[in-house]
């Protein structure tokens, strides 16, 4: 499991589509940041926040992480190599997990460099540190949580084609379901008691929930239930191919 952990990050770096992807994902959050005008820019808010980037940040990720999974079994099963990897003395379940880890790798090395918004912004805070420490890290744990539900939406999208783009499209779809169309649904008929438990079937509400920096138990259990279902749903897939 460790050596196809290794091989799936080490895979993604190997090529140019890597570096883009890390650097698309900082330049478009740099550019709402610090350059467009507008209420998230930091130099025009006038707030010490980084508030910015988590706003930002699960949009672009929306894209840029169904980009990431989109190869990780579909090429394989293109190529005829998911086969191969199956004669391996490996699981099923470690085989997504080795690839659901090997993505979330992915999305914390391009979470990393942000930690420089972080530092900028306590300098520029007046007095010097004047930011929002808990709620900032709370962001970011809720963002990391965001994008392991990504990485396995994108997963249970790839094992199911050999074509990266419809797992791509696919991956985006189920993902923006989940970002904000329970939230959508919820907002039709807001008064009634069934909404309440329609948003809570969405990232949204979990996601500003631990943005604020109180780590609730029911905001981790529902991340830990969706990725658990979508991880344990692709392995499902991968073990249809026996029946």
């Amino acid at each position: 499991m460790l050596k196809l952990f290794q091989k799936e990050l080490s895979s993604f770096f190997t090529t140019l589509t890597g570096y883009v992807v890390v650097i698309i994902f900082l330049l478009i959050n740099s550019l709402f940041m610090w350059v467009f005008p507008g209420n998230i820019n930091v130099l025009e808010s006038g707030y010490a926040n980084i508030n910015a980037l988590f706003v930002m940040a699960p949009w672009v990720f929306l894209f840029l992480v169904p980009a990431v999974t989109m190869r990780m079994f579909s090429e394989e099963r293109k190529t005829g190599t998911l086969d191969l990897l199956f004669t391996r003395p490996i699981s099923d379940l470690q085989i997504v997990m080795a690839k659901f880890l090997a993505g979330i790798g992915i999305v914390l090395i391009a979470l990393v460099p942000t930690l420089i918004y972080y530092f900028t912004v306590w300098l520029l805070g007046d007095p010097v540190g004047n930011i929002d420490v808990g709620g900032t890290w709370g962001s970011y744990l809720g963002l990391v949580f965001l994008a392991a539900i990504y990485v396995a939406i994108g997963l249970f999208a790839s094992s199911l084609t050999g074509n990266q783009i419809v797992s791509f499209l696919v991956a985006v779809t189920f993902s923006f379901v989940f970002y904000v169309g329970f939230n959508s649904l919820a907002e039709i008929n807001p008064v009634s008691e069934l909404s309440f438990y329609i948003a809570n079937l969405g990232i949204d509400k979990h996601y500003s929930s631990i943005s604020r920096g109180v780590v609730d138990s029911r905001d981790l259990v529902y991340f830990i239930a969706v990725i658990a279902v979508f991880l344990l749903t692709t392995r499902t897939v991968l073990q249809s191919r026996k029946w």
